[in-house]
């Protein structure tokens, strides 16, 4: 086969791969209502918050991000600007297991008595552990107001995961490098392409020079004699 024919063969092969990679879903994201049960200072409180979580691939880790759409909680004083922070942990489930912190920023502004306490987004990060389909699921959420655990909130209607997500763990064996591995022994990879046929066009060269040299020296010692 040419060699032009064959490498266009050849690239054509590995962009259908890489499409075919490419259109594989390696997330599926969903905002699930959560009902959170809340232990406050001032007795119990109830609030559904539609939930959203998202990742964003980041070395061999990822960022993960929480947002809630409504606040799930409020306060019968003011609160200040700067005095309340919003923690959760997100529950792992698929082929990895445990928990993700998660934890937003102190109020930018003052929260009015009696007012649904915005928790925003909160971030956290993580290392995949084990390889495959790792499911996202809220839990436990807690907000820090005033220097203390002012409220505690609990999912009361087993929610489900709000985002499942393909990981790779790191070191994982089973999924080859990116760079290929050379055959065991330190032996080189079979070469292909110009530089190759560059290499046996120098050979063949050589190779007719040779012959050529050879010839002269037979027909020389010919009429020599």
């Amino acid at each position: 086969m040419p060699y032009r024919r064959r490498t266009a063969l050849t690239l054509a092969a590995a962009v259908a791969g890489s499409a075919v990679l490419a259109s594989a879903p390696a997330a599926h994201a969903t905002v699930v209502d959560v009902n959170y049960a809340c232990e406050t200072k001032i007795g119990p409180k109830s609030a559904v918050s539609p939930v959203d979580i998202k990742a964003v691939k980041n070395g061999s880790a990822y960022t993960i991000t929480m947002s809630f759409e409504k606040g799930v909680s409020d306060s019968p004083i003011e609160l200040p600007k700067g005095v309340m922070t919003p923690r959760a942990e997100l529950k792992l489930g698929g082929a990895d297991t445990g928990t993700v912190k998660v934890k937003g920023t102190p109020n930018t502004a003052a929260i009015p008595p009696d007012t649904p306490i915005k928790i925003g987004q909160l971030t956290g990060t993580y290392t995949p552990e084990k390889s495959g389909k790792v499911t996202f699921t809220a839990g436990l959420l807690t907000v820090h107001a005033l220097g203390m655990d002012a409220a505690t909130c609990t999912p009361k209607n087993n929610p489900a995961p709000s985002l499942e997500l393909d990981v790779t763990a790191a070191g994982d064996s089973s999924v080859p490098d990116e760079g290929g591995q050379a055959p065991a022994g330190g032996d080189e990879l079979p070469k292909t392409g110009p530089l190759d046929s560059a290499t046996a066009l120098g050979t063949l060269g050589g190779t007719v020079l040779l012959t050529g040299a050879a010839g002269v020296l037979w027909l020389t010692r010919r009429t020599a004699r």
